[in-house]
């Protein structure tokens, strides 16, 4: 069974559809991975949230998501429901899948933890929120005031300083375009903003992209 990542889709449903078809998905065969942010500043966000749940995708939370959940913006009470039940932070033997970021003190403990279950019944946890907004960071997990422009020393993008045995899967950076390392791979190339849609076949070590919404931006 393929696992299937995908970048922040933003509700962009058109473009998933069609970055759906550009890497074969078949139901039953694959698992479809969001990395998180599957709402707000595209045209569709009901749509696409009701694609995800035909076809059983796997999401994690990510900021926007946590946002229109707190805003009540999640009109159908079944979209709703299945929202609100996925986890900030998904774990595979090989593989670590978030929205923005971990801390880079974070143990597999602790991460276990943060798997276990959602946060929307009120606000998110410290922790929560920090794994669905980091960027930049230092040794010590500390964040700058500011992400843009570039902080500088002593602060890194969070990545630079992760040092877990497995790979992690992201999105929530979309200034800083696709990240293939042999320790992270970063998925949110601006499809809401005219870039494209971005997936990662894991079990292929491939990237597959298509063309996003030109200049679509919705609120907050």
């Amino acid at each position: 069974m393929r696992r299937i990542f995908v970048g922040d889709i933003q509700g962009c449903r058109e473009a998933l559809d069609r970055l759906l078809a550009a890497v074969d998905f078949a139901p039953g065969r694959d698992r479809l991975l969001p990395v998180g942010d599957l709402v707000n500043k595209g045209p569709d966000s009901a749509g696409t949230l009701q694609r995800l749940m035909e076809l059983d995708a796997e999401p994690v939370l990510g900021n926007h998501d946590l946002s229109w959940l707190k805003k009540g913006k999640v009109e159908d009470p079944r979209q709703r429901d299945w929202l609100a039940g996925q986890p900030i932070v998904r774990l595979f033997d090989d593989l670590i899948v978030v929205h923005a970021g971990l801390h880079p003190q974070w143990d597999d403990a602790h991460l276990t933890e943060l798997a276990k279950g959602h946060t929307c019944a009120g606000e998110p946890s410290a922790d929560a929120w920090y794994a669905v907004t980091v960027r930049y960071c230092d040794e010590h997990g500390v964040r700058p005031e500011f992400d843009w422009p570039p902080p500088g020393p002593p602060f890194r993008p969070w990545d630079d300083l992760y040092r877990g045995a497995r790979r992690v899967v992201f999105g929530h950076w979309a200034r800083r375009g696709l990240v293939v390392t042999p320790h992270a791979v970063g998925l949110d190339t601006g499809c809401c903003y005219g870039g494209e849609l971005s997936a990662w076949i894991a079990e292929e070590d491939r990237i597959v992209q298509v063309p996003g919404v030109p200049g679509v931006r919705g609120s907050g």
